[in-house]
C-alpha cells in the first residue's frame, strides 16, 4: 500500500496535551474522528448503535483518557495486555499534522478497540429517544465492502482505516497499533491490505462515502405501535420493582443453603411454542447481519399454539406418524440444539404452513387442513445466507405453481424469463406478510417430460430496500428446493483490465448472458445449490474469419460447501452451448481457483476442423500435444486438425508453473463428470 504522507519521524510522547488544544483539536477534527470510530467499532451493535456509540466516543474521548493510567503505572497497558510498557508512544506526526490530533486519533482508536460490552451504556450520551439513527445507503461496492469489514478483526479494521482515511504509512500505522495494545500489528496490516486488494475498487473512495459517514444519517422512527404500551410497562415495571428486589434476595439467599431442586428436562422446549424466537419487526433495518436472523414472525397463524407445537413435535419426532421428511444433500435431520426461530406461521392455498430457521437450516412444516393427507416436514441447509441467498424461502409448492415468503428487506418482486431477455420483468403482487402471488414452477421431473427437455427458466429479479443498500437488484431461480439460488455473471475480460469480479445479472448483457444458460439450470434441481456464477472466461477469435466464439466456465456453490465447474464453448450464430468438461469438489473457477485452460474440436463453417483451447486471462502460453501438436503464445490456441484423437493441454503462469487443460471425451459431448485428460469432444 503506497504511502501518502511523509514517513513520520520520531515517536511523540503520549503525554496529554493542553486541553484547550485539545478541545480545539477536537471540534477542528470531530468528522473524521467520528467516522474513524465509527469504522473500528464492531458491527453487531447495529447501526443505530454504532452511530451513537462512534459520537460518543469521541465526545468523551478528552474525559476518557484523563481516566486513563499514565504509562508506566499499574493498568496502564492495553486491556488484556501482559506487562505493560515503561513508555507508550504514537507514531510521529505526518508534515503539516499537529500532535494535538495524533493524539486523539490514538485516544479514539484505543477506546474503539474495546470488547463491546464497553460501549451503551458505557457512554450515555448522545441519547436519542423515538428514532432510529442510520448512513445512507450504499451500492452494492459499498455492501460487499460492509460485509467484509464485519467479518475482519477489530484491529483489521483499524489498521485499513488509519492507512486509507487517516493517511498513515504503514511503520506509523504499527507502532499506532502497538501502542493501543494491538498483539501483531503486523497481521493487522496485511489483512487489511487483503480486504482493499480483494475490493477490485477505490477502497478510499468507498471509505468516504456516505455509507460510512456517521455525521450524515438517516431517521427513522422507532414502533410506534409499542411505544405507548411499553410507557405503560414501564410505569408498572417500576412499581414492582421493591418488590421484585425483595425476593430475589430471598431467593438467592435460599439458593445459597438449600439444595438445587430437580430441573426440567433439557429438551423440554423442543415441542413448547413458547420457547420460539421471534425477531423484531424492524431488526433488519438496524443490523449489520442481514440475514434469516433479521426475519420476523410473520403470517396469522404466529400464535396458533396448536399448529406450532405439531410443527414442533415434528421436526423433533422425524418422519413417521403421519409426517412425510425430506432433506437436502448435506442437511442434517437431527432436531434442533437451541430453540429455533419463528419465520411464518399460518394457512397458505389449503395448509397449514410453519417456517423455522434453527441458525443453520431452514425447515418447513405444512399440513393439508382437513386430514386430506400427510403433513411434510422439509429441511434444508441454510447457514451463510446472506441478502441475496436468504431473501426468499418457498412457502408451498402445488402443480406448476410456487408460493414464496420475501425477506423484510425486500422492496420490489418481479417475474421474468431467462430464455427472454428482451422482455420486460412482469410484477409480482406480495402480500403485507411477505407471501408472494402464485409464481409458475417448471419441474424437471415432471412425468411425461422428454429426458433434458429445459425448466427452471422462471426466476424472481428482486429489489432490497434502499435502508439498507441503494440499487440492488438481483436474480434467485428456483431449483426445487427451500431457499432458490442466487444468479450471477462475470463479463469477459476487458483488455488491459483488471480482473473482474462477479456481478447481478439483471442489466442487459448479464440477461442476454444467462439466456444462453438458461437451460443449464434443469440438471441442478434438487442438489443443494446455494449459488451459480457464470463466468465468462475468454472470448477467442475463431479462424476463417467464423466470429468470435465465448468460453463460460459455470461455478454451482453448494450449501454443504462443495462446488462444481463446468466449461462450454459457444460458437457464433445462436447455436446451443457445447458442455466441454465438469469438476465436481473443486475450486476451480472460483476465488480461490482462478486460472482455467479448456479445448475443443469444431468445424468451421467451410468444413475445416480446427483444434482450440482457451484459457483465463492470466496464461502467457499454451501447448498441446497427443494426437494433435501445436504450441502459441497466450491464452489462445487455434490449429487445424488433421487428425482426431485424445489431446494433452498445458497451459503456462507467469510464474513459471504449468495449468492442466480440461477436455471433455470423444463420443461423450461433454458428459456430465468427464474430465481430461485424455479426450477431446467431438462436435
Amino acid at each position: 500500500m503506497p504511502s501518502r504522507h511523509a514517513l513520520p519521524g520520531t515517536a511523540i510522547s503520549a503525554h496529554r496535551p493542553a486541553r484547550e488544544a485539545a478541545e480545539a483539536a477536537l471540534v477542528e477534527h470531530y468528522p473524521a474522528l467520528v467516522r474513524l470510530a465509527h469504522l473500528v467499532l464492531p458491527p453487531a451493535l447495529g447501526r443505530h448503535r454504532r452511530v451513537l456509540a462512534a459520537h460518543a466516543l469521541v465526545q468523551n474521548s478528552l474525559t476518557e483518557a484523563a481516566r486513563r493510567p499514565k504509562p508506566g503505572t499499574p493498568g496502564a497497558g492495553a486491556p488484556g495486555a501482559g506487562t505493560p510498557p515503561t513508555e507508550a508512544s504514537l507514531p510521529g506526526q505526518r508534515s503539516g499534522e499537529r500532535s494535538v490530533h495524533a493524539w486523539l486519533r490514538a485516544t479514539v482508536v484505543r477506546a474503539a478497540l474495546r470488547p463491546p460490552r464497553r460501549f451503551p451504556p458505557a457512554f450515555p450520551l448522545p441519547l436519542v429517544l423515538g428514532l432510529r439513527l442510520f448512513p445512507r445507503a450504499g451500492g452494492t461496492d459499498e455492501l460487499a465492502l460492509d460485509r467484509a469489514l464485519a467479518e475482519a478483526a477489530p484491529e483489521t479494521r483499524a489498521a485499513l482505516a488509519l492507512r486509507i482515511l487517516e493517511g498513515l504509512p504503514a511503520d506509523a500505522t504499527a507502532r499506532l497499533l502497538a501502542s493501543v495494545g494491538v498483539a501483531d500489528p503486523a497481521v493487522a496490516l496485511r489483512a487489511a491490505e487483503r480486504i482493499e486488494a480483494a475490493s477490485g475498487t477505490d477502497v478510499g473512495a468507498l471509505l468516504r462515502s456516505a455509507e460510512f459517514d456517521p455525521c450524515t444519517v438517516h431517521t427513522r422512527p422507532t414502533d410506534l405501535l409499542r411505544r405507548r404500551r411499553r410507557t405503560r410497562l414501564a410505569a408498572l415495571a417500576g412499581a414492582l420493582l421493591f418488590v421484585t428486589a425483595g425476593a430475589a434476595v430471598t431467593a438467592g439467599v435460599r439458593a445459597g443453603t438449600e439444595p438445587e431442586s430437580a430441573s426440567p428436562s433439557a429438551r423440554a422446549w423442543t415441542t413448547d411454542p413458547a420457547a420460539l424466537l421471534r425477531t423484531p419487526a424492524d431488526r433488519w433495518a438496524d443490523t449489520s447481519r442481514v440475514d434469516l436472523t433479521a426475519w420476523p414472525a410473520r403470517g396469522a397463524g404466529t400464535r396458533d399454539t396448536a399448529l406450532l407445537r405439531r410443527a414442533l413435535e415434528a421436526w423433533s419426532r422425524g418422519a413417521g406418524d403421519g409426517v412425510r421428511r425430506t432433506a437436502t444433500p448435506g442437511t442434517p435431520v437431527s432436531p434442533p440444539a437451541e430453540p429455533p426461530r419463528l419465520l411464518f406461521a399460518g394457512p397458505v392455498d389449503g395448509a397449514g404452513v410453519v417456517l423455522l430457521h434453527d441458525g443453520r437450516r431452514l425447515a418447513r412444516y405444512a399440513e393439508p387442513r382437513g386430514g386430506r393427507g400427510p403433513a411434510a416436514l422439509d429441511l434444508a441447509r441454510a447457514d451463510g445466507a446472506d441478502v441475496t441467498t436468504g431473501a426468499a424461502v418457498v412457502l408451498i409448492r402445488t402443480p406448476g405453481r410456487v408460493r414464496y415468503l420475501l425477506a423484510p428487506w425486500i422492496a420490489g418482486a418481479a417475474v421474468r424469463d431467462l430464455r427472454a431477455p428482451g422482455a420486460a420483468a412482469r410484477p409480482l403482487d406480495v402480500t403485507p406478510d411477505g407471501v408472494t402471488a402464485p409464481v409458475p414452477y417448471d419441474d424437471p421431473y415432471t412425468r411425461g417430460r422428454a429426458p433434458g427437455a429445459c425448466a427452471g427458466a422462471t426466476v424472481l429479479q428482486l429489489r432490497s430496500s434502499t435502508r439498507i443498500v441503494e440499487d440492488h437488484a438481483f436474480l434467485l431461480a428456483d431449483l426445487g428446493e427451500l431457499a432458490p439460488a442466487h444468479l450471477t455473471w462475470t463479463p469477459p475480460p476487458g483488455a488491459g483490465a483488471p480482473a473482474r469480479a462477479p456481478r447481478e445479472a439483471t442489466g442487459a448483457r448479464g440477461l442476454a448472458a444467462w439466456a444462453r444458460s438458461a437451460c443449464s439450470l434443469a440438471p441442478l434441481h434438487g442438489t443443494g445449490v446455494r449459488s451459480v456464477n457464470r463466468w465468462e472466461y475468454a472470448e477467442q477469435l475463431l479462424p476463417d474469419r467464423a466470429g468470435r466464439a465465448l468460453w463460460v466456465c459455470s461455478r454451482v456453490e453448494t450449501w454443504e460447501g462443495s462446488g462444481r465447474a463446468a466449461v462450454s464453448f459457444e460458437a457464433p450464430g445462436g447455436t446451443a452451448p457445447r458442455p466441454v468438461a465438469e469438476l465436481r469438489d473443486t475450486a476451480a473457477c472460483s476465488r480461490f481457483g482462478q486460472h482455467v485452460l479448456a479445448g475443443t474440436y469444431w468445424t468451421a463453417p467451410s468444413g475445416a476442423r480446427y483444434l482450440l483451447a482457451a484459457g483465463s486471462r492470466r496464461l502467457t502460453g499454451v501447448t498441446v500435444g497427443g494426437a494433435v501438436t501445436a504450441a502459441a503464445r497466450g491464452p489462445f490456441l487455434a490449429v487445424r486438425a488433421t487428425a482426431e484423437g485424445p489431446v494433452r493441454l498445458t497451459g503456462q503462469l507467469p510464474d513459471g508453473s504449468a495449468l492442466p487443460g480440461l477436455t471433455g471425451s470423444p463420443g461423450a459431448t461433454g458428459s456430465p463428470g468427464r474430465t481430461g485428460p485424455p479426450g477431446l469432444t467431438g462436435s
